[in-house]
């Protein structure tokens, strides 16, 4: 048994670049930035700040959502798996690629907060690959105040 699950939650690094494949399949990819706050240690040691970068890739309708709603800046929670890959540039020196392969994503930033008249989505907006979202229950009688 094995297991390549990754739970990432980051700010959108650039606007989603969006490809369409010959068969209609949307593709997108955007760089998300997560970072480990500074802290320091009780021996009085320093440990900066840490910012890592994930080129993520979306498929299918998770990339029709990115193309529409998702910008730079924007805070997503990201579910999906680690892949890698390696091609030779244009000098023919191997490079060595890893991506997140998205299969769920919640948009964590309130529309409200965006620019451009983006058309309002409540929040957080879970989509996953198979753009089946859970039915959501509104009992008026529930009193609690939260």
């Amino acid at each position: 048994m094995s297991l390549n699950k990754v739970q990432l939650i980051g700010n959108v690094g650039k606007d989603p670049e969006v490809r369409y494949l010959d068969s209609g399949v949307a593709v997108a990819t955007f760089p998300l930035a997560t970072t480990d706050r500074a802290y320091t240690l009780a021996n009085g040691t320093q440990v900066p700040e840490r910012t890592e970068w994930h080129n993520i890739v979306l498929w299918r309708g998770l990339a029709e959502t990115a193309e529409k709603y998702v910008r730079k800046g924007d805070k997503l929670y990201i579910e999906g798996k680690i892949r890698s890959r390696s091609y030779d540039d244009q000098n023919g020196i191997k490079r060595y690629v890893v991506e997140i392969f998205g299969d769920n994503m919640e948009m964590l930033t309130p529309r409200a907060a965006q620019q451009g008249g983006q058309q309002p989505v409540s929040q957080p907006q879970p989509v996953n690959s198979q753009a089946q979202q859970s039915p959501v229950q509104e009992d008026a009688s529930d009193d609690l105040p939260f």
